[in-house]
């Protein structure tokens, strides 16, 4: 199958690499992008195309994963180009906004959510997909590194199911920061520290980790919570604490190029810091 992939990030060039390992040609719209994504495309395999329509135009399938925020953006500018094959949304969005997609595809439309860092080894990716099509888009993951799965029917529901999930482990790694900074803030880390070390072994060692681990991806983060905040509000559930670990997210954003991830203290400097000026 001929497949347009909007656009190769860590995580998007991963999906395209094995659509390409299943033998189809995948491409990619290369204008306006950095040198890195450039690098990510190349190396994934994937063929470069000058522009949207050029893409669409040879495409049957358009796979995109991208920032939540612009989910809406890009499926509008893909319907515009006249696209008229499969279009798979596998960006993390509540079923709000999966179905604000949906609208513009109708039965064209497939549902996805993905789990999992960028598929580069055997069994850690997920990409749940759900709608009329789920089944036919899985199938040419077959014998890839990414594990698809079809769940259903319904055009919401690979969302519903990522939103679910991204609930807990990004929200509960904001709980972790913002319980930390919470303490910095009061002048009692130490002693949190040592608390932990008795009653909650391994939990200092953790929010040090997921310091590093999320001020890369916090940019990203932020609209994630928010369409989870979203999902809450729709099943009539509190959603004012993923509303809250979103402008956590956002106060680390300007984190997104440290190397390697920033330490702790510098992620609860940002916190903190950005507290401070609001508060001063």
């Amino acid at each position: 199958m001929n497949v347009l992939l909007l656009h190769p990030g860590a995580m998007g060039a991963s999906i395209g690499a094995a659509l390409v390992a299943g033998g189809h040609d995948t491409a990619w719209v290369a204008t306006g992008r950095s040198v890195e994504t450039a690098k990510r495309a190349g190396d994934a395999g994937l063929s470069p195309v000058e522009t949207l329509a050029a893409g669409v135009g040879g495409a049957e399938l358009v796979i995109s994963v991208c920032p939540p925020h612009a989910s809406v953006d890009v499926a509008r500018a893909v319907r515009d180009a006249g696209f008229s094959g499969l279009y798979v949304d596998g960006n993390a969005v509540s079923p709000a906004t999966a179905e604000t997609v949906h609208r513009l595809f109708d039965a064209h439309y497939v549902d996805g959510g993905i789990i999992g860092p960028p598929a580069w080894r055997a069994g850690a990716t997920r990409f749940y997909l759900s709608g009329s099509h789920a089944e036919t888009v899985a199938a040419l993951f077959e014998g890839s590194l990414v594990d698809a799965r079809a769940i259903g029917t319904a055009p919401t529901q690979a969302s519903a199911l990522k939103m679910s999930y991204a609930a807990f482990t990004k929200g509960s790694s904001a709980l972790l920061l913002a319980v930390r900074a919470l303490a910095e803030a009061n002048g009692v880390s130490q002693e949190l520290l040592a608390e932990w070390d008795i009653s909650q072994p391994g939990l200092a060692s953790r929010s040090a980790g997921t310091a590093k681990s999320t001020s890369q991806k916090a940019w990203r983060f932020e609209g994630e919570m928010r369409e989870i905040a979203a999902t809450f509000a729709e099943a009539n559930l509190p959603s004012g604490f993923h509303e809250g670990a979103a402008e956590l997210y956002g106060r680390m954003a300007v984190l997104k190029d440290a190397p390697g991830g920033a330490a702790i203290e510098v992620v609860l400097a940002e916190i903190l810091g950005r507290t401070l000026e609001r508060c001063g």
